[in-house]
């Protein structure tokens, strides 16, 4: 197998470190001795911090999602069944060692309105509360946006609060409330 690239490996390690201390805590210069690279090879391949900062989100998006989608689908064909299952994909986020919140969250909340970097975890947030959409529209909800609001909301907490309380009986709350909302939609 190859070595992975300077690229991937300052992407991997500013992935471990942002997550674990957060954006703000975690300077350029660390990234570069923790990940093994030259000063020059890392502003090659990332001119700014934040340039770094949003392909971070980039990959933290794609993990998520994935396991966002993949939970849904185990719940089978139906699209009210899929907007309850992706709810499983909390009790995998939630009880990962090292769990720290909402990558998206986390990043929001150290960022300031406006720049690229608040932006795309808006982005973010925007495209799974539109795919939830999509799901509820498919289920027959009569009010497809403010389920897929509600569901949204509902996921955002859970992750929230599976780095606040580590309830184990979190994911699992998570998941009869948003049965509920989804039967009292689409029923």
């Amino acid at each position: 197998m190859a070595a992975p690239s300077a690229r991937e490996r300052i992407l991997e390690t500013a992935f471990a470190l942002f997550y674990a201390r957060g954006i703000r805590a975690v300077g350029v210069d660390l990234i570069i001795a923790e990940s093994g690279v030259a000063k020059a090879t890392f502003y090659r391949h990332f001119p700014a911090k934040d340039e770094l900062v949003l392909a971070y989100l980039d990959k933290v998006d794609g993990i998520w999602s994935g396991q966002l989608r993949a939970a849904a689908e185990a719940a089978g064909e139906d699209p009210a069944e899929q907007l309850v299952g992706l709810f499983d994909a909390l009790t995998t986020a939630c009880r990962r060692e090292g769990y720290r919140g909402c990558a998206f969250i986390n990043a929001a909340a150290e960022s300031v309105p406006g720049t690229p970097v608040h932006e795309r975890t808006v982005a973010h947030k925007d495209a799974v509360r539109t795919w939830v959409t999509d799901l509820a529209e498919r289920a027959g909800a009569a009010d497809p946006q403010g389920l897929a609001r509600s569901l949204t909301l509902l996921l955002d907490g859970g992750l929230s609060d599976g780095a606040l309380s580590a309830s184990p009986d979190a994911p699992a709350r998570a998941k009869e409330t948003a049965r509920l909302l989804v039967d009292a939609h689409t029923g």
